[in-house]
């Protein structure tokens, strides 16, 4: 597999780009929305300008992960990101990432950015399985991740105290033979399990910078 290589994905709403350290404005502003604070990490004032133009600056430089800015298809603004990381080789895997600040949700941006990226995952790429974590009370990422496909396959037990409660982690997978039989768009409920059915922004719990 080559994740040395950047692609540019275009759909209709949103197009897929590399990140640039020029990026770490917007990006930094998209980290201060509470919503995004909430599901992925506490604003401790430890990703600093320097670091976030750092690390985005460098993003395109890593050929062990995939980082992709999430954009506004006919405006070219910054929404978000997401993310393949975790790589192992011998199971043809990667764990999945993402998130999108406030202009970025409710007008399926979101879904459609997911579906783009792992549309290349698994024709372009050759993986067998793409997996995330996302909190439990994080409903609106949970509903996505169903809604394109991926499939609840258990929950760790509470494993942080967030505003004062214990929170469980939900843990989803999706496979190439399944995403080969509905390429992100499964028949309603089909890719729910009931089993670990938790419940936002959409983003899941991992792989901050």
């Amino acid at each position: 597999m080559n994740l040395s290589v950047k692609p540019v994905l275009t759909g209709e709403k949103t197009v897929l780009r590399p990140f640039t350290a020029d990026d770490a404005d917007a990006v930094a502003e998209i980290l201060r929305d509470p919503e995004v604070i909430r599901f992925t990490f506490p604003a401790d004032g430890s990703l600093t300008p320097e670091r976030l133009r750092a690390w985005y600056g460098s993003r395109s430089a890593r050929d062990d992960r995939l980082d992709l800015a999430v954009t506004d298809r006919s405006t070219g603004e910054l929404l978000g990101e997401v993310v393949l990381y975790e790589w192992v080789p011998e199971a043809r895997a990667c764990t999945f990432r993402t998130l999108l600040g406030p202009r970025g949700r409710g007008r399926g941006t979101g879904t459609e950015a997911i579906r783009l990226l792992l549309e290349y995952a698994f024709g372009e790429l050759g993986l067998h399985r793409v997996q995330l974590e996302a909190w439990s009370d994080n409903s609106r990422a949970l509903h996505v991740y169903r809604k394109v496909g991926f499939v609840v396959e258990g929950v760790r037990r509470p494993t942080r105290m967030r505003d004062g409660a214990w929170a469980d982690e939900v843990l989803m997978a999706v496979l190439e033979d399944e995403w080969a039989g509905h390429h992100g768009r499964p028949a309603t409920g089909a890719a729910v399990n009931d089993r670990a059915a938790g419940g936002g922004s959409v983003s899941s719990t991992a792989g901050r910078p």
